[in-house]
């Protein structure tokens, strides 16, 4: 799922709307709509407000899995 999807159902899920989101993130709601439709990347400072907010990993939000393998040399 992309990330796009996943910021819609976490707000979604809470029965939020993009104006409650945006005081959060203290942007306009035009800013907020182009976060969730992604034609405007989400910066990390908002990344990391929305995992503490909806007390998930940045990896969820961002649709990766958390066990993350990393390449050994």
């Amino acid at each position: 799922m992309k990330y796009t999807e996943i910021l819609k159902q976490l707000r979604n899920n809470r029965g939020l709307n993009k104006k409650d989101i945006a005081g959060l993130l203290n942007i306009s709601q035009s800013c907020c709509d182009k976060y969730e439709t992604g034609l405007k990347a989400l910066p990390i400072k908002h990344i990391v407000t929305l995992c503490k907010f909806y007390n998930v990993s940045s990896n969820y939000i961002m649709g990766l899995p958390d066990n993350l393998e990393y390449p050994k040399k």
